[in-house]
């Protein structure tokens, strides 16, 4: 997979795209991470990307020129390179490289789930356009991007931090990225719950102990308290997610008797 992030502060992307677990994919050629500054796409004498909105207001809007210019430019790149592995194909064997999804990163986006990292971590190319200011040219919304992204109901001073948390959640799913093949699988919202509680050594740390089912080495019975767990944390912290999650009638029925079990206590 390949990752092109537009930014005013590619510096911004250093640390994060070397290191950790990103910094492993990007070793291993599993996923190409590039942040580039759009400024030099701006197209005037002192590189200037924004400007005052048309009909008065406070702030400062991006203008879509150096967008444009920059994801254009991309394109191009991408083009080229196609052309040249595909130099000593057949006709028949050469194939349009497959079009990018550029994310706007924006309040006003989509809500970013889980669902969605699993969407995109199936593309090929993903290109992230970070601002900052009051805003963008509405002109970049309805012309150049293919998603606007949010991920929560508050405003930051910019995009890079919502493109790194969406960065990350994408590339730990390629397959190769993460040591365990079924640790994304089992991660919380993976499986529309929440993950079950672990534990590790010490088997009794200050008086409170592992729980005994775990070290009975009976593996379906491990596996029936994992889930359970699950569902008992999801109804205790995120109820609304069991509304839409995939459940057993038997799990429907276990699910009713811990609730009919609160609400005799809370008499």
């Amino acid at each position: 997979m390949k990752i092109d992030v537009l930014t005013l502060f590619p510096e911004m992307f250093d640390g994060v795209f070397g290191t950790s677990i990103l910094g492993k994919a990007r070793e291993k050629g599993i996923v190409s991470l590039r942040a580039v500054n759009f400024r030099p796409y701006a197209g005037n004498r002192h590189n200037t990307v924004d400007d005052t909105p048309y009909g008065g207001g406070g702030g400062m809007v991006l203008k879509p020129d150096p967008i444009f210019a920059a994801v254009e430019d991309l394109l191009e790149g991408q083009a080229k390179e196609a052309a040249s592995a595909e130099s000593g194909q057949s006709l028949d064997e050469q194939q349009a490289p497959k079009p990018p999804r550029v994310i706007l990163m924006c309040p006003q986006g989509e809500t970013y789930t889980q669902k969605k990292a699993e969407e995109l971590a199936r593309e090929e190319h993903l290109i992230f356009i970070c601002g900052h200011y009051e805003g963008y040219d509405e002109r970049i919304r309805e012309h150049l991007v293919t998603d606007e992204l949010s991920i929560g109901d508050y405003v930051l001073t910019g995009g890079e931090l919502p493109a790194m948390t969406v960065i990350d959640s994408v590339v730990r799913l390629l397959p190769g990225v993460l040591g365990n093949a079924t640790s994304a699988v089992a991660d919380s919202f993976s499986t529309g719950l929440l993950e079950h509680p672990h534990y590790t050594r010490p088997l009794d740390f200050r008086g409170w102990k592992v729980p005994d089912i775990l070290l009975s080495g009976h593996h379906a019975n491990i596996e029936e308290w994992r889930r359970r767990e699950s569902l008992r944390r999801t109804l205790e912290r995120r109820p609304d997610l069991l509304e839409h999650a995939d459940l057993t009638i038997k799990e429907k029925e276990w699910l009713q008797s811990v609730r009919d079990q609160k609400a005799s206590r809370d008499i």
